[in-house]
């Protein structure tokens, strides 16, 4: 037999699927069976394996074939395409930084809550941000001799807010005006002027309505709002007070509310603990203390991990996850986490539901009434008037029935929203005490006995308890 015969009955090439790798294979150990190193080669390169060639490896094979007889050996080796980098856009301040956001502290130790250095503010005409391009992608080539195209990066975008302007070339933006550098919803970059309290917000400062961001030194009392289009501040505690923010709340204190007044922010709501409060936030809610029977509603997480962490009473409702050392108490005091589904349709679904049974209940009444009609009309007894009644009575029975349709999908969908839950879950680093809900979606489990380190998932149609 031929030398190519002999290789072709004992040798079989494979190549990765993505062509990116070849090897070699012994079909059957034969201690009989020799090769020259060229018609090795020689048989690899007819197999279609062109580039990338380990000759070396091919020759080590040639001169001794038993060594190689019960391992797929790597013959050649391709070069990958290689994918240029993302744009970026790079701020002069980490707006998402927490050490930006703590007071300033002294050489000795001590912490000067009025330092303003922790604003970052921003001079008119500053550069505020610079857009850095992507980088070209780089090809690559297969085993078999293939060009593979390398995949550019993707530009990024400046994405635009108040008081700042972009130059000709859209690869830099610089402030507008004097002020305060934010984010707000969407992450577009803005440049608030500062509205500065060195007080309390009470009966001399009055209601505080300000476009742009708001620094309260001091506290906000009960019975008073602050609206700000940038951040919020709040160098102090909050009462039962209503604070609303397009961007982000901060308070260094904490909330003692009294089922008053409410906190609500676009972005972020972070503080020390609430207490008998209302906090909504359109993406977290980091509480480094404790949240005590208080209704909180994050579009993405609520965090309470820090030295007592504590989640006792209220409901707890987040769109991902909610993170605390501790939830519930020895006394079994309900406490209800919810997560996978955005708080703000689960609150449209319980609306749905009872709007939808009270537009039966009208159904009913509309149709013993039409019934009525109906008989008063069979015996001939219909006047003019009960005649326009009975047709009004249809049309609204008609109407009725339409919205009952459009709410009834409606909830199918949001019903469908929470069904896909399957990332979404709460973490207990310390204990989850026995009165506590957990509910997922549209699943719930009720925790009887007390779990330590622990983290619920939904699995299989259920809420698991996965030990950390």
């Amino acid at each position: 037999m031929s030398e190519a015969g002999q290789l072709e009955q004992h040798i079989r090439i494979q190549i990765s699927a993505d062509k990116l790798s070849a090897f070699i294979q012994f079909n059957r150990a034969d201690e009989s069976f020799t090769c020259s190193p060229e018609a090795l080669e020689q048989y690899v390169k007819n197999n279609g394996v062109i580039y990338g060639l380990q000759y070396d490896v091919i020759h080590k094979i040639a001169k001794d074939p038993k060594a190689y007889f019960y391992n797929q050996t790597l013959i050649a080796a391709g070069d990958p395409a290689q994918q240029g980098e993302n744009g970026k856009i790079q701020l002069i301040h980490h707006l998402d930084d927490e050490s930006m956001h703590r007071p300033v502290e002294s050489a000795d130790g001590k912490v000067d809550l009025k330092e303003v250095n922790r604003i970052n503010n921003v001079a008119r005409g500053q550069l505020i941000a610079e857009r850095i391009p992507a980088t070209e992608g780089k090809e690559g080539k297969s085993v078999t001799g293939v060009v593979l195209p390398g995949k550019n990066g993707k530009e990024a975008r400046f994405k635009v807010g108040k008081n700042v302007v972009l130059n000709n070339e859209q690869t830099a933006m610089y402030a507008a005006i004097d002020g305060l550098m934010t984010k707000t919803d969407n992450d577009k970059i803005n440049v608030f002027p500062v509205y500065e309290v060195n007080g309390d917000v009470d009966y001399r400062t009055g209601n505080i309505d300000f476009v742009g961001t708001v620094v309260i030194r001091g506290n906000v009392l009960t019975g008073f709002r602050v609206k700000a289009s940038g951040d919020i501040r709040v160098i102090g505690g909050v009462e039962g007070a209503e604070l609303e923010s397009e961007g982000s709340i901060e308070i260094t204190g904490g909330v003692m509310a009294s089922d008053k007044g409410y906190l609500k922010a676009n972005r972020n709501i972070k503080l020390s603990f609430v207490q008998d409060g209302r906090l909504q936030a359109g993406e977290n809610i980091i509480v480094s203390q404790s949240i005590m029977h208080s209704q909180l509603k994050a579009g993405k997480s609520v965090i309470c991990s820090g030295a007592k962490g504590l989640i006792v009473g209220g409901v707890v409702q987040a769109g991902e996850r909610v993170a605390a050392r501790t939830i519930g108490n020895t006394t079994s005091t309900s406490t209800v986490i919810e997560v996978g589904v955005l708080p703000e349709l689960r609150t449209e679904l319980q609306e749905l539901r009872t709007s939808v049974r009270q537009l039966v209940d009208s159904i009913d009444k509309t149709e013993k009434a039409l019934s009525l009609l109906d008989q008063l009309a069979s015996s001939g007894q219909l006047s003019d008037d009960k005649l326009a009644l009975r047709v009004k009575l249809g049309a609204t029975k008609r109407q009725t029935n339409d919205q009952i349709d459009m709410k009834r999908e409606r909830i199918f969908e949001i019903e469908k929203a929470l069904e896909d839950s399957d990332s979404a879950r709460v973490d207990v680093a310390n204990v989850c005490y026995g009165g506590s809900k957990i509910v997922i979606g549209r699943y719930t489990r009720f925790v009887k006995d007390s779990t330590q380190r622990c983290c619920f998932r939904l699995q299989d149609g259920d809420v698991s308890i996965i030990s950390i």
